[in-house]
């Protein structure tokens, strides 16, 4: 379960350069933020940072955008930023049901969803960001040729997703269900901190991902 409450961790979420905490308004600017026009990529959902921090580092070409809701967990990765001082890294605090405040039409080249909570529950489907629901949101702010990619241990999570892909009418166009025995899919994998946790407890990560129609 995340951590969901260190004191101060708001406070500091308000005064960090590289965090936004009301970016409502800030959509179809991005390039300024970044002072560039280089690609865009954001991972929804983002933890303590592990795999946004990664990326960044390895692909100054790139500019990336977490996007957390819980202060608490941001907290981690917004005191890594500080030590690597990355020019091409952001973050955001906020729910991902308002994304589309935030990033305009074709803004973003990729989304990054990884182990996303699976709201378990049927009447809560339409939360899960791998919903067609979302699908609908990610089609408004992605470019033409974006693409999702999604990551989960969670199998009947999984097997939702990609129905759900099918139902919003995008293409699957990857999808394993064993991602570190899929020599071609696992090449250059990125892990997650939930993502080291749960294969060394020898669960199967599953991968896909998807392309707008």
């Amino acid at each position: 379960m995340r951590l969901r409450n260190v004191p101060g961790a708001r406070e500091v979420m308000v005064e960090n350069e590289y965090v936004f905490t009301e970016p409502e308004g800030m959509k179809g600017t991005w390039k300024d933020v970044f002072k560039n026009d280089n690609p865009i990529h954001i991972e929804i959902g983002m933890g303590k940072g592990v795999f946004i921090t990664t990326l960044a580092s390895m692909n100054p070409d790139i500019n990336y955008v977490g996007i957390e809701k819980y202060s608490s967990v941001l907290l981690r990765a917004v005191e890594k930023q500080d030590e690597l001082q990355l020019p091409n890294l952001r973050f955001i605090r906020m729910d991902a049901e308002n994304i589309n405040e935030v990033f305009g039409k074709d803004e973003v080249d990729r989304i990054y969803l990884n182990f996303s909570d699976p709201w378990p529950k049927d009447r809560h489907a339409k939360r899960r960001l791998t919903s067609r629901q979302f699908f609908a949101r990610y089609d408004q702010m992605l470019k033409k040729t974006g693409r999702v990619e999604f990551k989960t241990d969670n199998k009947d999570l999984f097997d939702f997703s990609v129905e759900e892909v099918k139902e919003a009418g995008w293409i699957l166009e990857e999808c394993t269900y064993d991602l570190h025995n899929d020599a071609r899919l696992n090449e250059g994998n990125v892990m997650t901190e939930y993502e080291k946790k749960f294969s060394e407890m020898g669960n199967p990560i599953c991968k896909l991902i998807a392309d707008r129609k």
